[in-house]
């Protein structure tokens, strides 16, 4: 039982990280400090688009307009946090 608490764990660990990746790499693409049409830039950012929608779109639908302004992500962090705390207090109660 505790393997897969760890494994859970790090899972939402990396989910953190990817979606952390991505906010800043966003930020930096529209400040122009990153670009688009250098390949790597590019493959990078694509990728953890593929990787990243399947949990924003679903959010994004249920959001309201923001006006430019994507809360998808904090609201996928928020989730991934609610999640952690949950599986701790769960665990907590096991020991």
């Amino acid at each position: 039982m505790l393997s897969l608490f760890q494994i859970l764990m790090m899972v939402l660990d990396v989910v953190w990280y990817i979606i952390l990746a991505h906010v800043i790499m966003s930020w930096l693409i529209n400040f122009q400090v990153l670009n688009l049409r250098q390949q790597f830039v590019a493959q990078i950012w694509y990728g953890l688009n593929r990787i990243l929608e399947p949990l924003y779109g679903p959010i994004r639908r249920i959001l309201p307009p923001m006006g430019g302004m994507d809360l998808a992500p904090l609201v996928v962090m928020l989730g991934v946090f609610a999640l952690r705390i949950i599986l701790v207090n769960n665990m907590a109660m096991f020991y």
